[in-house]
């Protein structure tokens, strides 16, 4: 099979078997593009099912003398090991290349976060006198109140707010439901936006029911939401990268110093393994760390 169809039919497997998300798939493609491109710019050119272990180590040191990030050297492994899990799987090859390749050590980052003052800022930095101010004020008081992801926070649709007990159902990675109480506040702002807004907008066919829309009466995208929240960051002074992530990372901080149960932000944030969920406890642990500096007589 040559390089096209072979990816095509890994693409399918991503999409109807793994029920990856469409940027995840994207993200796949483009890593195994640099393999294609890799393997048909050899001496002697390549087909998927020819590629050896050596060829695979010898792209990740072409990537390396490049000084290509160790991120994404360690994305592209880990396409390069599901493409050939893949192959293994359909019967296409016998022996898996790839399943000794190791990926570069990643060091440990912890998530940054917003103080309580730093969220307050950024709602605080919101134009109400502006249509989109109510509708931006709903996108942030959601996105802290329920720790979603952007795609989770764009794609929320109406009929999954149940607003009236204080939960909405999220559709995350993979297709997987969960519900997520949503507080008071964000509430009252995402009724406002509903009724004063959103209500009077000439909505595109066929999007009647998302919940977030733009001027056209159309879905907001993740760049959009990026923007927002660029600029309203920018207007609260506050120095820190913030991204739509960083109000996941705040949630689940927040619910952790507070004393929340590990487990109970796991299915909030509806991550598979609790060691995803335990960064927030390292998070934690430096918020500790950095009062006991502060305050400590031993620590002056």
């Amino acid at each position: 099979m040559d390089w096209n169809s072979t990816i095509k039919g890994f693409v399918s497997y991503l999409q109807l078997e793994k029920s990856l998300s469409p940027n995840s798939i994207d993200a796949y493609k483009r890593d195994l593009a640099k393999l294609q491109k890799y393997a048909t710019t050899l001496p002697k050119p390549k087909s998927p099912s020819n590629i050896t272990q050596d060829d695979l180590e010898g792209l990740l040191k072409s990537l390396n003398e490049l000084e290509i990030l160790e991120r994404s050297q360690a994305r592209l492994v880990s396409a390069i090991k599901g493409f050939y899990k893949y192959m293994v799987l359909e019967n296409i090859i016998k022996e898996n290349p790839a399943q000794l390749i190791e990926a570069p050590k990643l060091p440990k980052t912890l998530p940054v976060y917003l103080t309580l003052e730093e969220v307050d800022a950024i709602l605080g930095a919101i134009d109400m006198s502006h249509p989109q101010g109510q509708r931006n004020r709903a996108i942030i008081e959601t996105l802290y109140a329920c720790g979603l992801r952007v795609t989770e926070l764009i794609n929320m649709k109406i009929s999954n707010l149940f607003l009236d007990v204080e939960v909405i159902r999220v559709i995350g990675k993979g297709d997987r439901e969960r519900l997520v109480p949503i507080n008071s506040s964000a509430i009252k702002h995402l009724r406002l936006y509903m009724n004063e807004i959103r209500k009077h907008q000439k909505i595109e066919k066929g999007y009647e029911d998302f919940v977030f829309l733009n001027r056209r009466g159309k879905p907001l995208s993740r760049v959009m939401i990026f923007m927002i929240i660029k600029d309203l960051v920018l207007e609260a002074g506050i120095q820190k990268n913030v991204s739509p992530h960083t109000f996941r990372h705040t949630f689940a901080t927040h619910l952790y110093e507070a004393g929340a149960d590990l487990r109970a932000i796991q299915d909030m944030l509806g991550h598979r393994s609790i060691l995803t969920t335990e960064i927030y406890s390292h998070v934690n642990t430096r918020y500790l760390k950095n009062t006991l500096e502060k305050y400590h007589p031993r620590f002056q």
